[in-house]
């Protein structure tokens, strides 16, 4: 029995160890069209992708002629940011990959799967899902990274499986809440996967995308992205910032 239990922790002293470090870099790029789709940011993903990881406290920049020169001439300070698609008949299949400048593979987040049909929700809530699986890699300013480069990592077996649901409850919400207020009215538009808010202008503000739960929507408003959920009657966008849940309620006219 002692040498069993022996075996285990061994295990388990090993794969801590073998977590990336992800202190060692401030900056992630991400590209502005992923190798699997055919447009620039479809279904928001690339837009997305680059809200999460600033949720995440890095400074992300996409991969275009307006990256700023500390890392356009060294990009071996940065990160670069990747999706790999693996779709199933009735399941959306995202993984989120980090590599170094060599293309080595620093940090693979589980897989993220969704159920949805349409593919807009569908590939939205997939990569949410592996996001889940990356809070323990968040950047934390002011830290000071060792002097060797972090030993990359090879792709991590697909964690198991949480099922996550879309709408938190107050019981599951942290203990630190920010709560703001829009006083502007917004009025929404209905879309082909949802709606779109716009103020008096009227201006596009915030995007909303339908989901298979009543009164929650996938939201995002071209800087972050969260949900846009009803609660006591009355709407709220929430997204973290800084790992703090904010809660901004709007006043929505449907």
């Amino acid at each position: 029995m002692k040498r069993y239990l022996f075996i285990i922790l061994l295990a388990l002293s090993f794969s801590v160890k073998a977590q990336p470090n992800l202190n060692h870099y401030k900056y992630i790029i991400v590209p502005e069209k992923f190798t699997f789709l055919k447009q620039v940011n479809q279904y928001n993903l690339n837009r997305i992708t680059k809200a999460l990881f600033e949720d995440m406290g890095y400074t992300v920049y996409f991969d275009n002629p307006d990256l700023p020169t500390e890392v356009a001439s060294d990009r071996c300070k940065a990160l670069t940011a990747d999706l790999e698609e693996k779709n199933s008949m009735f399941v959306t299949n995202l993984t989120v990959v980090l590599k170094d400048c060599k293309g080595n593979v620093v940090l693979k987040s589980k897989e993220g799967k969704s159920r949805e049909k349409e593919y807009q929700t569908s590939y939205n809530l997939a990569l949410r899902d592996a996001f889940n699986s990356m809070t323990d890699f968040r950047y934390t300013a002011g830290s000071t990274p060792e002097t060797s480069a972090p030993t990359p990592i090879a792709a991590t077996a697909p964690a198991k499986e949480v099922k996550t649901e879309p709408v938190p409850t107050p019981a599951s919400q942290p203990a630190t809440t920010e709560t703001k207020i829009t006083e502007a009215v917004l009025y929404a538009q209905p879309t082909a996967n949802g709606y779109q808010l716009v103020d008096a202008t009227p201006k596009i503000v915030m995007t909303l995308l339908k989901t298979s739960v009543e009164d929650c929507f996938i939201a995002n408003n071209g800087s972050t992205a969260g949900v846009v959920l009803k609660k006591s009657g009355t709407w709220y966008f929430e997204y973290y910032k800084n790992n703090i849940l904010v809660s901004d309620k709007l006043p929505i006219k449907f």
